[in-house]
C-alpha cells in the first residue's frame, strides 16, 4: 500500500502520468494569452463570413422572389416616416449649432457672410449623413435586432423554417430594402432641416441678410457635394440594416442575449459607418478631382 499511495504534497494531481503515451498530463493550466488572440481572431474571420452569407442570401432572396409588398411598405413607414421627428430635431439644431460657431468665428474676420456655406457644406458632405446614420441606427436599429433576437430565442424563426418560409426573404429582406431605400431620403431631409436651422439663428438672432446666407451656395457648391451625401446615406443604410439583422438572427442565451446582441449590434454599427465615412469622404473627392481634370 505504501507503494501505491502517494506521498504527501503530491496527491493533489497537479501532475499525473499519461498511461497511454507516458507524457505528462498538466491540469487547471490556464489558456495562453496567444490562444485567446488566436480563438478571436478566427471568430472574426467566421462572423465576417456569416455576415457576407447573409448579405449573399438576402440578394438571391430578393431577386428570386420579391418580398411581399405590404411587408416593405410596413417597413418603409416603420424605417423612414417614424424616423422623421428625430431626423428633424437633429439636423435642425445640428444647422444652428454650424450656424452659431461658423459665424462668431468668422465675424471678426470679415468672413460672416460664409456662415451659410460652411452649414450647407458641412451638412450635405459630413454631418447630414453620419448624424442621420447615427440617430436611425439608435432609433431602428436596435430595435430590429431586439425584434429578431426575440424571435430567434423564442424559436419563432424555426417555426417559420417548419412552415417552408424562408426567414430571409420574410425577415431580412424587406428590411433591407426599406432601409437603403429610406436612407438617402432621411439624409436630405436631414440637411434641409440643417440649412433651414442655420438660417434661422443667422438671420433673426445675429442679423444676417437672407441673400447674404444663401448667394455663396450656388457659386461653391456643387451637385457632386449633394451626391456624396446620398451615396453615404445610401451605404450607412447597408450597414445599419445588415449589420442589425445579422446580429438578431444569430442571438443565442435568452433574454440576456438579446441585449447583448442589441449593444453590440448598435456599437458595431458606429464603428462602421465612421470607418465608412473616411474611406467614402476619402475615394469620392478622389474621384471627383479625377472628373474635374478631364472637364
Amino acid at each position: 500500500m505504501k507503494d501505491i499511495i502517494p506521498p504527501n504534497g503530491s496527491g493533489n494531481g497537479a501532475i499525473s502520468s499519461n498511461k497511454n503515451n507516458g507524457a505528462p498530463a498538466l491540469k487547471g493550466t490556464p489558456i495562453p494569452f496567444l490562444s485567446n488572440g488566436v480563438l478571436r481572431s478566427l471568430h472574426f474571420i467566421i462572423a465576417t463570413g456569416e455576415y457576407l452569407v447573409l448579405i449573399i442570401d438576402t440578394i438571391k432572396a430578393t431577386l428570386r422572389k420579391p418580398p411581399a409588398l405590404n411587408l416593405i411598405l410596413k417597413q418603409l413607414y416603420d424605417i423612414g416616416v417614424a424616423s422623421l421627428p428625430v431626423v428633424a430635431i437633429t439636423g435642425f439644431f445640428t444647422g444652428l449649432v454650424l450656424a452659431a460657431q461658423s459665424f462668431y468665428q468668422l465675424a471678426d474676420k470679415g468672413l460672416s457672410s460664409v456662415t451659410g456655406l460652411m452649414v450647407a457644406k458641412a451638412m450635405m458632405t459630413e454631418l447630414g449623413p453620419v448624424l442621420t446614420a447615427f440617430m436611425v441606427t439608435g432609433r431602428v436599429g436596435a430595435a430590429m435586432c431586439a425584434e429578431l433576437g426575440s424571435m430567434r430565442v423564442t424559436e419563432q424563426v424555426d417555426a417559420l423554417q417548419t412552415m417552408s418560409v424562408d426567414p430571409v426573404r420574410y425577415l431580412v429582406a424587406p428590411r433591407v430594402l426599406a432601409g437603403t431605400f429610406m436612407m438617402p431620403f432621411l439624409t436630405i431631409f436631414s440637411i434641409v432641416m440643417g440649412i433651414f436651422g442655420g438660417y434661422l439663428i443667422s438671420v433673426f438672432f445675429f442679423g444676417m441678410s437672407p441673400n447674404a446666407y444663401f448667394d455663396p451656395m450656388p457659386t461653391h457648391i456643387q451637385l457632386f457635394d449633394v451626391f456624396i451625401g446620398v451615396v453615404k446615406g445610401f451605404v450607412f443604410g447597408v450597414f445599419i440594416m445588415t449589420i442589425s439583422c445579422y446580429k438578431g438572427m444569430n442571438t443565442t442565451g435568452g433574454a440576456e442575449g438579446v441585449g447583448k446582441n442589441t449593444t453590440n449590434s448598435v456599437v458595431i454599427t458606429y464603428c462602421c459607418i465612421l470607418l465608412g465615412n473616411f474611406f467614402l469622404t476619402v475615394g469620392l473627392n478622389t474621384i471627383r478631382d479625377q472628373i474635374s481634370r478631364f472637364l
